[in-house]
């Protein structure tokens, strides 16, 4: 049997495990070995598990992502979050829609320090969709925004997604970080400018809120100016080489359970629930990666993504058109499943492909998170949708997509100005 077909086969096979609730990285793990064991040999298949596996889990370059969770996850429960949300409502909830965009710049921030968007969905839906009622916004745009904000948790860095990709595509993390930070600062302007125009046309859907005296706006910078500055050193340090990505992570965790000391934030049963977190979190991640270089080797033995990669190549197409169509595969995946499990499926795919058409690796990376992250809150399945709508108290589940939909446009167009102007991303790092 042709090899491409051996492939395809175990490629259906894995998404008839998926559907049966299998999770993925078992999936993944269990159609990898059995390829491996049937096209190589069962001598192959073991020494995968003997040699391979090993190299993968006592990787250094893995401890990075239970040390940034664990920064985030200290940050939440400490409770600066919610001083992230006063502080940017005091400063822009006069202004129409300002609610909205006050949830859009906490998530922003707690996207930062957290690196994940269900996380940042969720949490922003406890801390900004009560508020969000109480001013009488509608529930669509509040829910949207809610879903979007939460978006920019896998774009904004230290992302864990952008990790993942790092370690799967063998990329500098510190280059992807850098060459993520204007992309995501632009979503994020774009997202507030597609508020103000909603509440232009239409001031009922985020009336305005009372004005703060400018004393009380200066004041409420008290309680988030900690956590920007453990940001800057983090993510600045790493960018100064300072200190390696992982070693940003470990000063990220230490900085982070000082701030929370610091607070009288830090109790023993919040370590306790951030230390369980964090390694539930952390293991998913990593059997995802480990799962997936199984089911990379399998593939590669099979040879189906250079056969793709050279057939997509000789199709008389240009190649942004070819590029366009697997944008579009990945929103629709990432619109079917969490953003990270669809990448760690579709890149050993794909990547070669990009790679055999001359597009930048960097580029592509960072592109190709914005795109995934788009899929969040897409129908039929956006993962964020799901999320704020299972904590918005009973808003209708069309209600928050409709309210979502509000933040395609924005995301259209950031990606055709990074497809047309790929300076934007290249020039941190080139």
């Amino acid at each position: 049997m042709d090899p491409s077909i051996i492939a395809l086969i175990g490629i259906v096979v894995m998404l008839l495990l998926m559907f049966l609730k299998m999770p993925i990285s078992f999936t993944m793990f269990v159609v990898g070995f059995t390829g491996v064991l049937i096209f190589a040999s069962p001598g192959a298949a073991f020494n995968l598990l003997q040699a391979e596996l090993w190299n993968q889990f006592s990787s250094y370059s893995l401890s990075i992502i239970p040390l940034y969770i664990l920064m985030g996850e200290i940050i939440f429960r400490s409770g600066i979050t919610e001083k992230l949300f006063v502080a940017a409502y005091k400063w822009f909830g006069h202004l129409r829609g300002g609610m909205a965009g006050t949830t859009v710049l906490a998530s922003s921030g707690f996207a930062a320090i957290c690196g994940s968007n269900s996380a940042t969905a969720a949490t922003m839906s406890t801390i900004a969709l009560p508020e969000l009622k109480k001013y009488k916004y509608d529930q669509a745009l509040s829910t949207g925004s809610v879903a979007a904000g939460g978006t920019l948790g896998i774009i904004i860095p230290p992302s864990t997604v952008l990790i993942v990709i790092a370690i799967q595509t063998q990329q500098s993390v510190r280059q992807l970080f850098a060459a993520t930070i204007i992309p995501g600062v632009m979503l994020m302007l774009l997202f507030l400018a597609t508020i103000s125009y909603l509440c232009m046309r239409n001031p009922e859907l985020g009336p305005a809120g009372p004005k703060t005296p400018f004393k009380e706006k200066v004041l409420s910078l008290k309680g988030v100016i900690p956590v920007f500055l453990l940001f800057f050193f983090v993510v600045g340090g790493l960018f100064k080489g300072w200190f390696t990505p992982t070693e940003s992570g470990a000063f990220g965790s230490l900085g982070a359970i000082i701030l929370a000391l610091s607070m009288r934030k830090l109790t023993w049963e919040n370590l306790r629930l951030s230390i369980a977190s964090t390694l539930r979190s952390s293991a998913m991640v990593i059997l995802l990666i480990v799962a997936a270089m199984v089911f990379g080797r399998f593939l590669t033995l099979t040879r189906l993504p250079f056969a793709v990669a050279e057939w997509v190549v000789k199709l008389p197409i240009p190649p942004s058109a070819v590029l366009i169509i697997i944008f579009l595969i990945f929103v629709i995946g990432g619109s079917l499943m969490d953003a990270l499990g669809f990448l760690i499926i579709a890149i050993p795919i794909f990547y070669p492909t990009v790679m055999a058409l001359g597009y930048d690796p960097i580029w592509f990376a960072i592109v190709l998170n914005i795109v995934t992250s788009m899929g969040a809150i897409t129908p039929p399945v956006g993962v964020n949708v799901f999320v704020v709508q299972g904590l918005s108290g009973g808003v209708a589940m069309s209600t928050v997509f409709r309210g979502a939909m509000y933040f395609l446009a924005p995301y259209v167009l950031l990606i055709a100005l990074l497809i047309v102007l790929p300076q934007i991303v290249l020039f941190v790092v080139k």
